[in-house]
């Protein structure tokens, strides 16, 4: 097992993710974005590899604009060096690696445009892990999307924008993730029969809305879509109820015995968990160490 967290490390004073209003968009103004992104996700890796935090959710801004018609820049040649050197010390250091593209990318809309776009920004998403040279183990993550009133017409909808628009390389790397409102782990079950994506397991959201599955039961489902030697294990986002708060939000900080009975549900599963934790590494290094004492972490 694998333990990470998403984008940002707060015990660092760089952000990964800096970007800048569309207004002032300059070519300079990318390159220099860029190279100070770039230049802090070194940093955020070396400090998990440092701690034992080996999955880790890159940030969809490193490049600002990235997938937007204003980028016209070819920065994948201009920074190609820069990331095959970080998907070199990932892949020294046996780091897995995701992505998780924003709410916009709706595969299932009913407008062409905003397909087109979500397409564009998982074409751009898959590139940073292509130019590191991950392999496909490196997922990008997406939700179903809407069920806009026909949940069944608009899973039909996005297996046929899965088979007829999406690239190969992106179609290699997506997985589709339970979420907390619409589609429930069955929903992701019938994509995954219906295009192959494996599904990304959210415990959170499989609490917020499922169709009675046990908690370790659903795990087992989720698992089942990933062949390891094409996916690798499966990955899943955990976290648990923020108190007072809407359902579905997140906890400000791990509640480590929460998590100790969650792996302890789960025992000789194997699988690799996002923490979707508000204090980000705080509570990985947390998780990392309850793991660690039930002989669950991989060192």
């Amino acid at each position: 097992m694998k333990i990470g967290y998403p984008c940002i490390n707060e015990a660092l004073e760089c952000r990964s993710s800096r970007t800048f209003r569309l207004a002032s968009y300059s070519e300079e103004r990318l390159i220099e974005t860029v190279e100070q992104n770039l230049a802090c996700l070194r940093r955020i890796l070396e400090y998990n590899v440092q701690h034992g935090l080996l999955f880790f959710r890159l940030s969809s801004d490193l490049v600002p604009f990235a997938s937007h018609e204003v980028n016209q820049y070819n920065w994948q040649e201009h920074f190609k060096m820069t990331l095959k050197r970080l998907g070199s010390y990932i892949k020294n250091n046996n780091m897995r690696i995701s992505m998780h593209p924003d709410q916009f990318v709706v595969l299932n809309s009913p407008n062409e445009k905003t397909v087109r776009n979500s397409i564009a920004e998982l074409v751009y998403q898959g590139s940073i892990l292509d130019l590191m040279g991950l392999d496909t183990t490196a997922k990008l993550q997406i939700h179903g999307g809407g069920a806009y009133g026909d949940k069944p017409a608009a899973i039909q909808r996005f297996a046929e924008v899965y088979h007829t628009m999406l690239p190969d390389a992106v179609k290699a790397r997506l997985c589709v993730e339970n979420d907390d409102r619409t589609y429930t782990l069955q929903d992701c079950l019938q994509l995954h029969e219906l295009t192959g994506m494996p599904v990304i397991f959210d415990n959170l959201h499989h609490e917020c809305v499922n169709n009675g599955e046990p908690m370790r039961e659903a795990v087992e489902m989720a698992a089942t879509t990933w062949q390891p030697e094409k996916d690798g294990i499966l990955m899943m986002d955990y976290s648990s109820q923020a108190p007072n708060e809407r359902r579905g939000k997140h906890v400000q900080s791990i509640e480590e015995q929460l998590f100790h009975d969650f792996l302890a549900e789960t025992e000789g599963m194997d699988m690799d968990i996002m923490l979707e934790i508000k204090d980000k590494q705080e509570s990985a290094l947390k998780a990392r160490d309850v793991a660690q004492s039930l002989g669950r972490l991989e060192v």
